[in-house]
Order: C-alpha cells, then structure tokens, then sequence
C-alpha cells in the first residue's frame, strides 16, 4: 500500500483539518512532515480519519462492478491508504526517538485499533476474489515484468495473511495478530522502561580508576540531570555508557555489578519482566502459523525469503559455529596471558571481565587501544568519509540544508542529488542517545517512499537513527570503531531508500534476508587505507590518520571476530529456536530454554549471546522474527559482493558500482533476491569470501 502525498478529506470537517497539521497539505521544503507543528493530541483524530479514509477506499475497490482488472484492482490497492500511511512514519518516529510517556501511553491505545484495521483489509473477502481473479489471468495480461511482480507478491501477501481461511478461522486470526501486536509492543515499552531504570552511581574517584577522561566527563553530565545525583558519575545500560565502562573500568565488582544489570533487563520479576510475554507471544506465532498450515512460525516466516526453510539457516549458522568458537577461545587463552603477566589472581574470567581484559589482549598483541584510534574517528569527519565514499561510486552529492522541520531538534538534514544535479531525496540524522527517551541501537526509516506519481518520481525522506556517545564539554563526538562501521552500516540502508527506482509501492522492499545488502557493502569501505586518509583526521590537530595507525588497524581487523560472531550466532540460535517449535511447553522456562539453547552448542560461560531473551527486542518485537540470522546470510552475499570491486584492482569501479546500483539498489523488490544479485555477480555467492573477512578461514 501507498506511502505517499496527497490528501482527499473525508469525515473530518475543513476547521478540525485546519488545525491537525497531520490531515492538511504539507507546505513545507521537500514536502517534509511539519515536526514542530504536530502536538500529542493531533494523532488520534488523524489516525481515525487516515483510517476512515483508507476503508472507504478499499469498500469503493470491492464494490466496483467492472471486471477486475490490473488497472482498476491491482493498481487501486497499491495506492490505497496513502494518509495513513503518511501519518504513521510520523508517530512511529516520535515514538522510538523521544517517546514521553503520553507517546507510550498513545501508542499503546492505537495498537488495536490499527492491528484491528489492517486485519479487516487484509481479510476482505471481496477485496482478495478481485485480486485473484486478476491473478488468474495474469498470463494472459501482457504486464510488464515489475507489474506481474506487484501482482504476484500482492496475491501472495494475501494468500500468506490468510485471505482463503474460513470466517471461523479468520475471526481467530484477528484476535491473535491483535494480541500479537499488543505483546511485541509491550516488550519494547518494558525494555525502554528497564534500560532506562538503572543507573551507577559512583561518588567517590578511587572507582574510576581506569576510566578516560571524556568517559568520566560524560558521566559527571549525566549526574547533572537529575539534582540528587549532582557531583556524582552516574553511569548506564545505553551501549555509549555501558560498553566503554567494561572496557575500561578496573574495578572488578563494578563491571559485574553493570553487566548483570545489563544481562538482566527485564528478568527482574517486576511490573516490565518480558519472560510471560515471550511464553505468550512464541504460542501465539505458533498457532497463527498453525491456523496458516505451517508447522513452526519459522517455516512460516522463511517460506517468503531467500532462505526459504530452516534447514536452510541451520546450515549456514552450523558452518560459521565452529571457527568462531574455536578463535574466541584463542581470544580467550590470551587474556588469561594477560592475567598472568599482570600478577592477578584470577582463576577463572567471566563475562564482565571480557571486554576489559580483551582491550588488554589487543594492546599487548597489536600495540593499539581504542582511546588511540578516538581521536581520528570525529563524527563530523566520519559522516563527511561516507559522503566521500557514496560520491566515489554513485556520483551523488549531500548538501547541508537548514530552516526545515526536523524530526528531532538536534537532528540535521541533507539534500541528496543526483550525478546530473536531479534531486534524490532528504536525508535527516540523529545520532545522539538519549537514554529513557530513545530506543537502543542504530536504525535507518523514512517518511515517504520513493515511488511514481502520474509518472513522476516522488522523492524519499529517510532517516538514519543513532544511539552515539554525544559530545562533552569542548570535546566533539568521538566514536568508536564499532560506532564508525555502525555509520557506515546505516548509511548503506539509506542509500537502498535515496537510490531505489521502483514504480509500486508493492515492490519497493527487499525480503528481510536481503535489506542487509546494502548496508554491511558499504561497511567494507569504512576502513579501507584510501579512505581512512581522506576522512580520518586528529580532531585537534587535523593531521592525517598515520600509516603506522592504519597498518595496526589492519593487523587487528580480525582479532575479536571470535567473540563478535559467538555472541551473534549465539543470539540467532535464540531466535530460530524459539520459533521452530512445532509444540510448545505448558510451563516453558525461557530462561532454561535459553540455557539449553546455549549450552547444547558450546558457547563459553564468558560470552553471553548479544540479546539474551528478555531484551532481545529484533525477535520479540517483530522486526526480525525468525530472521536474526539475516545479517549473516546477507554477509555472505556482502562479502562476494565486494570481491567483485577487489577484482577489478579499483575499489570504487564505476563500472561495477553502477552495475550495483542498477540491478540490486534500484530495483529493491522488483523480482526474487537471488536474481537481483546475479544479475548483479553473474553467479551465486559463496560463503568463503565471509570466512575470510571475518578471520576465521
């Protein structure tokens, strides 16, 4: 369905439209949503009437008595629902970026009202016999190929919602897709609630031992918050706070104290303990893929992606485990060296002493640190780098642009042109965490979709979100390695949204085993030598990132892929497991199930897995369900997809970087992904070029 401009009013009268700037025409640059405009109390009305809107048209769709065609059916229901879907990228982002608790409370109440929306439409009856009887024909129908794609995929989606159950069946089905989407809320709202709960509070200077300067002056601001932590260095389970603390933090008991807050976010019994909303939520995706004719949810959810079957998964997930469980247990040796050699006692490592002791290893073995490589890594300078680097390959500018509504007040905005100068889209970035307010992690959304109007390209907005270390006092923001490469990882998901060239919306998304193309691709850029010394520059000095640097952060490069792919299959393991159950336990522990899990393959008391189940929101709130282990199968393809820019001795081949674009960023979701990448590489990628990448061939 639609995501896009354009407004007919329906129910609503001309004063209520006037005043809800989310039910009048947008004059604003770019047609960008009017932020500052918008209040708490505009959404409801707006998501009613949006909702009105979009069921009027879809009744006018049903009730046409033509012979359904591809133009009065198929292409009718593509754009249908388009205020709705212009107002829900609006709440969905004040909702993940500055979510107050009248948003939590709003969001909570829409919930099933717009689950209960979209089960009506996607089980009408009327509206799926006008689309199968096009798709019956569709041999006959002379489409072009993206047009026999939407209706193949349209009938499909219909098909895969349960469109052919009986009523009695898909009465069922909408109370379990309303139950569903109340639970995957409740568990991002219960992790927002315990992420944001805990805090260190450290009052005396001797507990900083070992803690950098800007680490300590970041958490003496964060204490100025709240004035009964005044002077005091208040630390917290966001990652800018957590991690750098276990990198750094000597105090033993302390990194325990934090990690086992961390690991047990929403397992503390209390009013937002996750463990009954997984139980509830893993039998309610087992019966909807029951009542849908699936064994698991899993088989469920594959049977539309590249993988297609959880054989398919385990497979590759089962190629990877071994290496990386045999190098992080190198990683491991070597600290215990460094133990040693530092007169500790300390007989056995645990999991809050692994990043500690891992910075140590990592010193000692490459003479580099990451307070070292901080200075050279300036947010600015970073952010400039990916511009250079999209410029290199795709000939397209970004361009600063001020006096626009912005998402966020210290977001910022980007005009994106094209190499002919043509306008592309609108970038926006918001990139500092903002702990209790902010979900975690770094993510890329948009506003509007790039599509055709009356034969008109209708141009993106997208934003990319981080949860970076913000800067302090007179320092700038500084990132990490792992905050750089993050950079560049979103960026690369924003450029699929500014490059896509696609004329339905029904074909603008890639399978979710796929959308990770584009962005780990562009991470191999990030630290390349030839970009390093146009973007990595001292952010006081301005001197060039030295060679001895960049020769150290390339024998290093590899050292820590143990720990970084046993922590992520660990969690994918998670995942896949929850969802294969063909059964599910009357009294199912997750935290034995999550035990079993991990235990049954291995993996070191040291390493927990990234998520751990009560927090582990990519699988519990919807987005990747069955589907965690997409950033590896799409590692594979990242990888071989690279080697065919090595090959040509050019990193930046315009040749083969134009060929990407044309045949895997522009077209999306215009035919199966493994086409697109073909006709891309011209074969199948292998899993050799990700072994050696990763360190562990």
């Amino acid at each position: 369905m639609a995501l896009a401009a354009g407004i007919v009013l329906g129910s609503c009268s001309k004063k209520e439209s006037i005043e809800n700037p989310l039910l009048t025409e947008w004059n604003t640059p770019f047609g960008i949503p009017p932020f500052e405009s918008i209040k708490i109390e505009h959404y409801m009305p707006a998501y009613l009437e949006a909702m009105a809107q979009h069921k009027a048209e879809v009744d006018a769709l049903v009730n046409n008595t033509e012979e359904p065609t591809f133009e009065n059916t198929i292409l009718v229901y593509d754009n249908a629902g388009a205020l709705l879907d212009r107002i829900s990228p609006v709440f969905s982002s004040l909702n993940s970026v500055n979510a107050s608790p009248e948003v939590l409370a709003l969001a909570k109440e829409l919930s099933p009202i717009t689950s209960k929306h979209y089960n009506e439409i996607s089980l009408n009856t009327g509206l799926f016999l006008r689309v199968k009887a096009v798709y019956e024909k569709k041999d006959s129908l002379n489409l072009d190929a993206d047009q026999l794609r939407l209706l193949t995929e349209m009938y499909k989606g219909f098909v895969r919602n349960g469109a052919e159950l009986d009523e009695t069946k898909k009465e069922e089905l909408k109370k379990i897709n309303a139950e569903i989407s109340s639970l995957q809320l409740a568990f991002g709202q219960n992790l927002l609630a315990e992420t944001d709960a805990y805090k260190l509070k450290i009052d005396n200077e001797e507990n900083l031992a070992g803690l950098s300067e800007s680490l300590k002056a970041a958490a003496l601001k964060r204490g100025e918050k709240d004035s009964a932590n005044a002077g005091k260095w208040v630390f917290g389970l966001d990652n800018p706070s957590v991690i750098p603390f276990l990198q750094q933090s000597q105090k033993r008991e302390l990194r325990k104290e934090i990690l086992t807050a961390y690991l047990n976010r929403c397992n503390n019994n209390n009013e937002f303990d996750n463990k009954e909303v997984i139980k509830k939520l893993v039998d309610l995706r087992l019966k909807r893929a029951n009542i849908l004719g699936f064994e698991s949810f899993a088989d469920y959810q594959l049977e539309s992606r590249m993988a297609k079957t959880p054989a398919a998964v385990y497979n590759l997930l089962d190629q990877l485990w071994k290496p990386a469980l045999e190098s992080a247990k190198r990683e491991l040796a070597d600290m215990y060296t460094v133990v040693k050699a530092s007169g500790q006692e300390i007989d056995q490592l645990e999991a809050y002493d692994w990043r500690f002791y891992f910075e140590k290893a990592m010193a000692s073995k490459f003479n580099l640190s990451d307070d070292e490589l901080r200075p050279y890594f300036k947010l600015e300078n970073v952010r400039d780098g990916i511009f250079y680097v999209s410029n290199k390959l795709y000939g397209i500018t970004f361009t600063q642009i001020e006096n626009v509504p912005l998402p966020y007040p210290e977001a910022t905005a980007f005009e994106c042109r094209d190499e002919d100068g043509s306008h592309l889209g609108v970038l926006f970035m918001d990139m500092f965490a903002r702990p209790g307010a902010k979900r975690g992690g770094a993510w890329c959304s948009g506003f509007r979709s790039q599509v055709y109007k009356d034969g008109q390209r209708v141009a993106p907005l997208v934003t990319i979100v981080g949860n970076f270390t913000r800067p302090v006092g007179d320092k700038p923001a500084l990132l990490s390695i792992d905050e750089t490469e993050t950079f560049f990882h979103e960026f690369g998901h924003a450029l699929a949204s500014l490059l896509k060239n696609v004329r339905y919306y029904g074909v603008g998304g890639m399978t979710r085993d796929f959308v990770e193309l584009p962005s780990q691709i562009m991470e191999h850029w990030a630290f390349e030598p030839e970009v390093l010394k146009v973007y990595a520059k001292h952010f006081e000095t301005g001197e060039v990132i030295p060679q001895q640097l960049i020769d150290k952060m390339e024998k290093a490069g590899k050292y820590g892929q143990g720990f970084a792919t046993t922590e992520y299959l660990a969690a994918s393991y998670l995942d896949m497991e929850f969802h294969i159950l063909k059964a599910i336990p009357e009294n199912l522990d997750v935290l034995e199930f999550e035990s079993k899990v991990l235990s049954q393959r291995g993996l070191v008391s040291q390493i927990p897995p990234r998520y751990r189940s009560t927090y582990f929101s990519h699988t519990f709130t919807g987005g990747y369900t069955a589907g965690y282990y997409s950033y590896i199968w799409a590692e594979v393809l990242d990888s071989d997809a690279y080697q065919a820019f090595v090959e040509t001795g050019d990193i930046f081949n315009k040749e083969v970087a134009t060929k990407f674009r044309k045949e895997v960023l522009a077209r999306a979701g215009e035919d199966e992904a493994m086409k697109l990448y073909v006709n891309f590489r011209a074969k199948e990628p292998g899993i050799d070029a990700l072994l050696k990448n990763r360190g562990l061939k």
